[in-house]
This record gives structure tokens, sequence and C-alpha cells, in this order.
């Protein structure tokens, strides 16, 4: 059972959800002298508005809290942030589906805990046994996953880090998993993955990881796995290198995809495909001007080094079609465009399968885990047009994200494709520093339980 939840409980304290809208019409009093209370804190259900009230042995028996509007899914993450070690159990919902109380528990309950002495003990919700609350058990874990992974410093979370991420996986469920590293990816036939991650000390790989039974539907997980991406011979300024540690956040979402389809026992043929390297500077830097050869055939001008996941994802991408997916989605930290554009929450989704656009944007409504849908358009291309080779890595200033999106098309070809261009971390919310964090994760994962659980 996930470290925030618990089956059973004794004599858990009591929370009560409300929105604005719910509180105002509230006629009795929830436990006695609950609106007596409220009203001497000021408590009308704002959001985030918190009141704990002590029983008579001095511990917190009873809990008030605000959902405002109530539309955020993950706004009982602020609350699970900042109550102390114990026990909880939802009393009142507040029009909240359990499903996402408990994503949004486990969320503010996380801390990153790896490198302290203390570790965390964070506050425990009751859930329900059984199927249910291993199914919330499961999201939550995946979930914290995720967050250790994109959270861990570079030093530690090299290629070969991501490998052993992904050998744990395989270990655990049954997978097998294959490993091409250094300079064994030119005599395979990864070119660009190699060319990105040759200048640095830690040797780049490609990981393959299969999973299920192969008559069952095939589905194909790609993700960026840049562990640290100094940007290059293009190097980036100060402040965007500081954070380029969470530059494998694609990596660590298809990884913690991967993690809910083999716990879950969904019945697909699995395959999960991440290119793993470090963007470093040496003397064997790749540099703009070069002409990169690819899995694919296409001859690729660098314009830019920084322009980097595009080219470990297009070989990636290459090879999981020789898969012949019926579906195929690949998960990156790609462009600062698609935060310019969307912010950091939203998960941008590329895609021209309209079924596939509609199941993803129906389970991000069913999940409260925001997608945005963005324009694959077409005539873009012409921005990536090379004089020396077939394409150019770089699209120029406008429309970055689209344009990445649109590379990367030119690299598949598959009966389904979707690419999610996220940031895979948060700036400081729900009273929790900056870190890792998921984005699209829960939306695309019910998204396959809805069409394989059957």
């Amino acid at each position: 059972m996930h470290k925030s939840f618990t089956t059973t409980a004794s004599s858990p304290a009591r929370i009560f959800l409300f929105t604005t809208a719910s509180f105002s019409v509230l006629e009795n009093d929830t436990f006695p002298g609950a609106r007596a209370i409220a009203a001497a804190q000021g408590f009308t259900g704002g959001a985030g508005q918190t009141v704990l009230v002590p029983g008579a042995n001095g511990r917190t028996e009873s809990v008030l809290f605000g959902l405002g509007n109530g539309r955020d899914a993950l706004a009982v993450a602020a609350l699970a942030g900042k109550l102390p070690e114990g026990d909880y159990e939802i009393a009142e919902e507040g029009g909240q589906p359990l499903a996402h109380i408990a994503a949004a528990w486990a969320d503010g309950a996380y801390r990153f805990d790896r490198y302290k002495s203390e570790k965390s003990k964070p506050p425990r919700l009751k859930v329900p046994g059984g199927n249910e609350g291993e199914r919330l058990s499961r999201e939550a874990d995946a979930a914290a996953h995720l967050r250790d992974m994109v959270n861990t410093p570079s030093a530690d979370m090299t290629p070969a880090g991501l490998q052993a991420e992904i050998a744990s996986l395989a270990d655990k469920f049954g997978a097998t998993l294959t490993v091409i590293v250094g300079d064994d990816l030119l005599e395979a036939n990864y070119p660009m993955v190699h060319a990105v991650g040759r200048a640095a000390t830690a040797a780049p790989r490609f990981l393959e990881l299969e999973w299920g039974n192969p008559d069952h539907p095939k589905v194909a997980l790609v993700g960026k796995g840049i562990t640290f991406d100094s940007g290059g011979l293009n190097i980036k300024g100060g402040d965007g290198m500081r954070i380029m540690k969470k530059d494998m956040g694609g990596a660590a979402h298809a990884i913690a995809l991967a993690e809910l389809v083999m716990s879950a026992g969904l019945p697909v043929h699995l395959k999960l495909y991440v290119s793993a390297a470090e963007n470093a500077i040496s003397g064997n830097s790749f540099r703009p001007g070069d002409i990169l050869s690819s899995r694919k055939g296409l001859t690729v001008e660098i314009d830019n080094t920084d322009a980097e996941g595009r080219l470990v994802l297009g070989d990636a991408l290459a090879r999981a079609c020789e898969f012949d997916p019926d579906l195929l989605m690949d998960f990156a930290t790609l462009t600062g465009a698609a935060r310019v554009a969307l912010g950091a929450d939203l998960a941008p989704l590329y895609t021209d399968d309209e079924a596939l656009a509609a199941d993803v944007l129906a389970a991000s409504a069913r999940t409260g885990d925001p997608v945005w849908r963005m324009p694959l358009w077409d005539p873009y291309l012409s921005d990536l047009k090379s004089p020396v080779a077939d394409l150019v890595n770089s699209g120029g200033s406008f429309g970055g994200s689209i344009t990445a999106a649109i590379f990367l098309k030119q690299f598949v070809s598959a009966k389904s494709w979707a690419h999610f261009d996220i940031w895979a971390w948060r700036k400081a919310k729900y009273g929790r520093p900056d870190g890792g964090a998921p984005c699209g994760l829960r939306a695309v994962w019910s998204m396959l339980e809805a069409r394989y659980a059957g």
C-alpha cells in the first residue's frame, strides 16, 4: 500500500470537504459546533481554507477544508501537504470522486527525501481495501516513482541510472530488457542517440523493454531520456540550465506508464523505448552545421545543439515503428515553446488520430488531469527544410512546439501516434517547493484502461 494510504485506521480524524457553494447552503452541523467554529475562523469553503478542530485529547479530531469552486481535481493536495502525521478519513467528499481525492492526497503528501537523514512520515488517508484500494495505491506509487526519478540529481540519474530504473521494473514484472551502449549504438543504427550523447563521460544508451502476450494489442511507449541538458555547444544560460536534471522527464512518464500497465496486468503487448543520454560539452560534441544520419534514413542538419531531444526521439520512434504498434505514444520535455503556449500544468497533445484525441481528452475530463490538443500543422514542415539535408533540427522561434512535433512526425509510420510535449515540473504549488510532477500521466493511463481493460 502506498505510504500515504492505509486501509485500516484506529480513530482517524474526519475530513469534511466543502465548495464555497455547498458550504453556503449547509444547514446542519457536520460535527458539534461546526458552523460556529467555521464562523469564528472565517471559513467559507474558499480554496485552501483549513480549520483543524481538536478533540478532548488535544489531537485533531475534525478538519474543514475548502475546495473553492470545486474545479481543481488536485485541490486536496494543499491539505495533505500541511496536515501532521496521523490517520485521516473523508467524512464529506464535497462532490469530489474518491479517485481525485486520493490522487490529490498522495500528491500533497509526497516528499523527496532521498538525500535527507530524516525521512518523511506523511499523513495517511484511509482508502477502501480490495481492488479499489489497490488501484489507487498503484497510481500513487507510479506518480511518486516518476517524481523521484525527475527530482534525482543528474550525477545519480545518469543514463546508467535510467537503465537501472527500467531493469528493476523488468525484474519485478518478468519483462525483458535489451540495452545498447556507447559506440555499439552506431553498429546497431542509432546514430542520432550516439551523436547527442557521445561527448558525455556517462555513455549514451538505448533501452528497450518488452512485456506481455504477443497476441494482445501492441502498445509502444517512447521517452526522451536526456539526463542533463547543458545545451551542448549552443550552451544554455545559468537560469535555463538550473533544472535540466528534469530533461529526462519524458522517460520518467513513459516508465511510470509502463509500470502501471504491468502492475495492473493490462492485456497488451507492451514495448518501452528510452533513448538515454547526457547532452554535454567536450572536444567531440556534435556541432551546429553537422549533418547526422538517422535510423529512419533521413539526414538532419544541426541548426542548434540545444534541440537535441527531438534527435534522440527520432531514432527511438523509428525503432518503435518497426514493432508495428497499434498505438504509439511518446513523452518528452521537448520545448520551452510549449510552456509559453500552455503554461506549466497543461499537457500539450499532438495527434492526427481523431479517435485517440477524443479518448485522451475524455480521460482528461474524467480524471481532472488537464490535457490540451495542439495542431499538427503540416505547412510548418517548410520551416524544417534544409538546403543540404532532408531536415533541419530547429524550426525557428515561431510555433516551436508545433514544429518540434512536425519534426518527430517525419520519423513515425504507425497506425496511431500521439506526442506529449510536457514539462514534468511544477513551480511551488500546494504548499510544496519546486520539483518533478506528473503531467498528463493520469489522463493517459485512464485512456489505456478504458481501451484495453475490457
